[in-house]
């Protein structure tokens, strides 16, 4: 609900140099968020924590009208806004001291599941550890976990993991490093959008953010304090994957890894992780109901699939109805058929596969994913 309380959570977030830990003492010592604009600077500095740098810099900011703004963006949008101590803040993340003190979501959905996991890993994921991810989050289906699938909208594992929740009619929550007036990377709209009607986009960060590399670091710690454990599938041996299991780990969150040989580039980050004891290894569902005292349900499915109506351009659906003809066809073929030259064919393939129609195979062959129906 937009109030004008809202304007003052807002500019809370938005004060230079004050992070959240300090933004949340503030409201504490002063009792009201329009009252932390309103002290003196002598009374500010009495605050512990607050010298008179950080003082001036809450007399002097002009985040009032940033707000203002922001709220005009937010009705525009339907995006809801959520304050830290409002009763929809995730509950597992309000335990994160480092938690943001607001976070704006676009989707419809309970950030209170009863069972939450993030996936995360390289963007350079080998067809393995695409295969791992699709298999396990069925497995998860199939036993009637249904967690809600958290990660952070990248290519590789993310993606994967998104689309492998949307197939299998579980939730599923992007966590963005930026505001949501863009989507980056921009060829993940579609994917983005099938997420908001079976999930939410969350981020900390207003419209017009300056797209840098260390927010999406930072958007990991909401990744990590949104589920109850976080697995990572395949990572060099540096990546944000690695940033986003020590966050869980220093929140007392469940990590496990996916283990590969040594020689593999893209495992020498999860074996490290279960070599240091700050993962768990994972090769199974069953290690992870095992650690997380998760009961196997049995292999019950629901009696009514959840299908995907997907809304396709005249191309993509040329693209499908040939898909449809053949278990599996390589994109020369499928050029061929439809007469449309390679540069064409390709980015609609990759938008085909980011909305999880369809799905790539070694030797660059393509085939259409069964389980939606268009």
């Amino acid at each position: 609900m937009i109030n004008d309380d809202l304007k003052y959570k807002i500019a809370l977030s938005l004060i230079p140099k004050i992070g959240h830990v300090t933004a949340k003492k503030l409201v504490a010592y002063v009792g009201s968020f329009k009252g932390v604009f309103s002290e003196t600077k002598k009374n500010l500095m009495k605050i512990p924590g607050i010298g008179s740098v950080l003082a001036e810099s809450i007399i002097n900011s002009d985040v009032i009208s940033k707000a203002e703004e922001e709220i005009e963006f937010i009705k525009k949008s339907k995006i809801t806004p959520i304050f830290y101590l409002d009763k929809e803040y995730p509950e597992r993340l309000k335990h994160c001291e480092d938690a943001p003190i607001l976070i704006y979501t676009l989707g419809e959905m309970d950030l209170n599941s009863r069972k939450m996991i993030s996936i995360v890993g390289t963007r350079k994921a080998t067809t393995e550890g695409l295969a791992f991810t699709e298999k396990l989050i069925k497995d998860l289906k199939d036993r009637n976990h249904n967690p809600v699938i958290v990660s952070g909208l990248a290519y590789g594992v993310d993606a994967a993991a998104h689309q492998a929740a949307l197939v299998n009619g579980l939730q599923t929550i992007a966590v963005l490093g930026h505001g949501l007036d863009i989507i980056y990377p921009a060829s993940h709209k579609s994917l983005a959008k099938s997420i908001i009607n079976q999930g939410m986009l969350v981020t900390d960060f207003p419209c017009k953010s300056i797209r840098d590399k260390n927010n999406f670091i930072k958007r990991n710690r909401i990744i990590a304090g949104l589920s109850d454990a976080t697995i990572v599938i395949e990572s060099g041996e540096k990546g944000g994957s690695l940033i986003t299991a020590d966050i869980a780990n220093s929140y007392n969150r469940d990590v496990f890894a996916l283990p590969g040989r040594v020689s593999d580039k893209y495992s020498k980050g999860c074996n490290n992780l279960i070599k240091t004891n700050k993962a768990a290894m994972l090769t199974s569902i069953e290690d992870l109901e095992y650690m997380l005292g998760w009961e196997p349900e049995g292999n019950k499915k629901d009696a009514v699939q959840k299908d995907l109506f997907i809304d396709l351009s005249d191309d993509e659906k040329l693209i499908t109805e040939i898909l449809k003809e053949q278990v599996e066809i390589t994109i020369d073929l499928i050029c061929l058929k439809c007469n449309m030259p390679t540069s064409k064919v390709s980015p609609i393939l990759l938008n085909l596969e980011f909305m999880g129609v369809v799905k790539t195979l070694p030797g660059k062959s393509y085939k259409l994913i069964s389980s939606i129906y268009l």
